[in-house]
Order: structure tokens, then C-alpha cells, then sequence
């Protein structure tokens, strides 16, 4: 991959010159081993993305809600899985230091959007627990994550 020296070509019958003058550098560059290390690094990547994807398995329920717009803060997300895991961020959070962690989070912060993920399974009454706890630790937009596609109330499906 460096710069080498070739001679001019013009030695007449063979006999070779000490001359350094007659020879100039070579101003290619080998691309080969680059390209290779490119398409070893990508098949790594390819390979190792899918695996970067982890969390507690969800249910959402389905609704006609249009999806929100994201913006440019990543929104704080909470998970409540049906066997009751409670996670911040897809890490699991205790819930006796739950509303602490909130404030420590909220003072870090400087939007207080939290998307709340809740499988379809668990009661209402945990739900409202969970929103309470964000709304005692200063969390007042509270957005509820679905998938789409559910029924809506005029019985039709979307």
C-alpha cells in the first residue's frame, strides 16, 4: 500500500543503470486491501446489528391512533411487561426507587415527554400506578405507545 519506484523501461539490451535520476516514484495507490477491510467490517456490522436490538417482549395493544411525531431529545420510555418487569430505557428499574430514579432523570432532562409501553394484559389499575409515579416525579406528557392498525370505536378495523 505505499509508493514504490519504477524504472523508466528504456535500459537498451537489458544492462541495468545506477543512475537514481532516471527513476521517478510511483503515484499509484493500491486500493485492494482497503476494499477488503470495508467489506469485512460491513458484513460484521450486518451481522451484529440485528443482535443490538434487546427488550422485554411486549403485546401493545392495537388502536386507531395515528403515530407522534417524533422529535429531536429522545423520548424517556417506559416498559411494564405482562409478568410485571418494569424497565427505563431497557434497563430494569426497582420500584421502590422507581419515583427516585424519575427525578433524577427529570433533572437531567429538559423534556418531560415519556412514551409508556404497558402490555395489553396487565390491569388498569398498574397502569395508573405507573402514571401516577411519572406524574409525581414532574413526567406530565404521557404518551401511550399501540400498534396500529386496531379497531377503531365505530367498530370499523384500520
Amino acid at each position: 500500500m505505499g509508493a514504490g519506484v519504477v524504472g523508466r523501461g528504456d535500459n537498451g539490451g537489458g544492462k541495468r543503470r545506477r543512475s537514481h535520476a532516471k527513476r521517478k516514484p510511483m503515484a499509484e495507490i493500491n486500493v485492494t486491501p482497503f476494499v477488503d477491510v470495508m467489506l469485512v467490517l460491513l458484513i460484521i456490522f450486518m451481522v451484529a446489528a440485528p443482535l443490538l436490538t434487546v427488550g422485554v417482549p411486549i403485546e401493545l395493544p392495537k388502536t386507531a391512533a395515528q403515530p407522534l411525531p417524533t422529535d429531536q431529545q429522545e423520548p424517556l420510555t417506559i416498559a411494564l411487561s405482562a409478568d410485571g418487569v418494569l424497565q427505563i430505557q431497557n434497563e430494569d428499574a426497582d420500584r421502590a426507587n422507581f419515583i427516585a430514579q424519575l427525578q433524577a432523570i427529570a433533572a437531567e432532562r429538559n423534556d418531560d415527554k415519556v412514551f409508556l409501553r404497558v402490555d395489553g394484559s396487565v390491569q388498569y389499575a398498574q397502569v395508573a400506578e405507573i402514571m401516577g409515579a411519572l406524574n409525581k416525579a414532574g413526567f406530565n406528557n404521557i404518551g401511550l405507545v399501540t400498534d396500529a392498525g386496531g379497531p377503531a370505536l365505530d367498530g370499523t378495523d384500520r
